[in-house]
């Protein structure tokens, strides 16, 4: 479930979080996973709250590019590809990719190429 008081977001990000939340439970998901996993996405794509805190920082060139990205890995969910799959992960920005190979500790990502990341990300 979500935490904290979500009054620093806009109504059009709670309109936004609604939506989602409608369209998990339309299809069959727990109302507190389908709640906290709405707020999640307009997090993702948002950046947080936009009235105040630390939302308010994020460029809007990180918000946009974390949209599209996170758009992406969507439509290739309900077409039924895994987050790992090749050309989910080609469809993907390099930097996008840098950032998931450090959350998962790859070595020597720094100076991979996009098409070395998408290896590295492949290998199990």
């Amino acid at each position: 479930m979500p935490r904290g008081s979500k009054g620093s977001y806009t109504a059009a990000q709670k309109r936004k979080a609604e939506h989602i939340e409608d369209s998990y439970l339309a299809k069959g998901m727990p109302e507190e996973t389908a709640k906290a996993r709405a707020w999640a996405t307009v997090n993702k794509q948002s950046g947080g709250g936009e009235k105040s805190g630390s939302g308010r920082t994020t460029s809007a060139n990180d918000k946009a590019r974390a949209a599209r990205d996170s758009a992406k890995r969507a439509a290739a969910t309900r077409k039924g590809l895994g987050r790992n799959d090749r050309e989910t992960l080609l469809q993907q920005t390099r930097a996008s990719l840098l950032y998931e190979a450090r959350q998962r500790n790859i070595p020597g990502r720094s100076s991979m190429n996009k098409q070395a990341l998408v290896n590295a990300l492949q290998a199990p």
